[in-house]
């Protein structure tokens, strides 16, 4: 694994090189050698994914207390992190996007997708029954394609974790709307960068709709919404 080394002559009294591993979205990780501020940390990751739509996201890490922080980008590393070496630090969404049609780089969606697909698994977001199988269906969708009765068996998505409570009822729903609402949707196309499929997530209610109305159960008038899938 190439090792990158950043120095800060500005940071004189700070000349002490860190061990770091960055854990991505993907479960892949970064490592590398650092003497200087948080953002060049940050860049470093940006600058190994190609991604220009950098605002959403920061580098968070767990200090000994086991309380998470965000990494401050204009201030030393050295500085923030309590914990003994070699760090780890954890690349993650920040925030998601209030106008998320200005998204304008499929690769910022993909992120958020990931970012997403955690925070479901791990209980952050909530969702009932229903939302729970289409999001699984649209999650499956984006990662085998069309459902092909010769390349699937019966129990095909029996190895993909996507909720924390999964049982065999969701599992099967998930799979049936796999099989018959989701066909339209082409696998060289992934539903996150489809623009008439849409999932919406509400702050205030920590929940899910779809944008094609069949699975709405916000009602008419809540508005504080952000589309995450298009």
């Amino acid at each position: 694994m190439k090792m990158l080394r950043f120095r800060s002559p500005s940071i004189r009294s700070l000349d002490q090189e860190l061990l770091c591993t960055i854990r991505l979205l993907d479960d892949s990780e970064i490592s590398c050698t650092i003497q200087t501020r948080g953002q060049f940390l940050l860049d470093h990751v940006c600058n190994h994914y190609n991604l220009l739509e950098r605002d959403y996201f920061g580098i968070r890490y767990v200090d000994p207390d086991k309380q998470r922080h965000w990494l401050e980008p204009n201030k030393p590393v050295v500085k923030q992190m309590k914990s003994q070496q070699p760090y780890t630090m954890c690349f993650r969404v920040k925030f998601y996007p209030h106008e998320p049609m200005k998204i304008k780089e499929e690769l910022t969606r993909y992120l958020l997708y990931l970012q997403l697909k955690r925070d479901i698994y791990h209980g952050r977001l909530l969702c009932p029954f229903a939302e729970a199988a289409y999001l699984g269906a649209c999650i499956i969708q984006a990662e085998l394609g069309d459902y092909d009765p010769e390349e699937h068996p019966s129990d095909y998505i029996r190895d993909f974790k996507l909720f924390p409570k999964q049982s065999l009822k969701l599992e099967r729903k998930i799979m049936e709307i796999h099989k018959n609402e989701l066909r339209t949707l082409q696998a060289q196309q992934p539903f996150w960068a489809s623009q008439p499929q849409g999932l919406w997530f509400s702050r205030e209610t920590r929940g899910f709709t779809s944008s094609n109305g069949k699975y709405n159960w916000f009602g008419e008038n809540n508005y504080n919404q952000t589309v995450l899938f298009f």
